[in-house]
């Protein structure tokens, strides 16, 4: 894929390329989560990253700084709703409109492939992250999530 294809709207304050990710990016995708607290035990991010990668659905787009992944967030869509994970900033960048720049290029993807509606689910107490996206322009919704697991975790 073209890493370029996806910069369109992204705010220069940070002045990083983003673009999709590449086959050497897992384990630095791995690291970068974990640094910024998004991993969870029931959740393996190298299985949540193949399966991102596994069809034209989805993808994964980074942040580098030279060499190095410095951001990233996972977008997909079902044809109708899209949906963002894994967004990502390294803790040393925090601030900057690296995390705002992220989230622009996810819309962009979601945008170019005529999903009209984005949807992620935060924490409620991740009152810091919630505040983000209300910065960004993102409304909280009311709703009730049902979950099953299929994994027989």
């Amino acid at each position: 894929m073209d890493d370029t294809a996806t910069e369109a709207r992204a705010p220069q304050a940070h002045a990083l390329p983003i673009g999709h990710m590449r086959d050497g990016d897992v384990e630095a995708l791995v690291s970068l989560w974990e640094r910024a607290g998004l991993i969870r035990p029931w959740n393996d991010p190298r299985a949540d990253i193949a399966l991102a990668r596994r069809g034209p659905h989805s993808t994964i787009l980074v942040a580098r700084d030279g060499g190095t992944v410095v951001g990233s967030v996972m977008v997909g869509h079902d044809g109708h709703r899209g949906w963002i994970y894994y967004l990502a900033v390294d803790p040393a960048l925090t601030r900057q409109g690296l995390g705002r720049a992220l989230a622009h290029t996810a819309e962009d993807w979601l945008q170019a492939r005529g999903v009209p509606k984005l949807m992620l689910l935060v924490r409620p107490e991740n009152e810091q992250v919630r505040a983000f996206y209300v910065a960004s322009g993102y409304i909280e919704e009311p709703r009730i999530v049902f979950t099953k697991r299929l994994d027989g975790k």
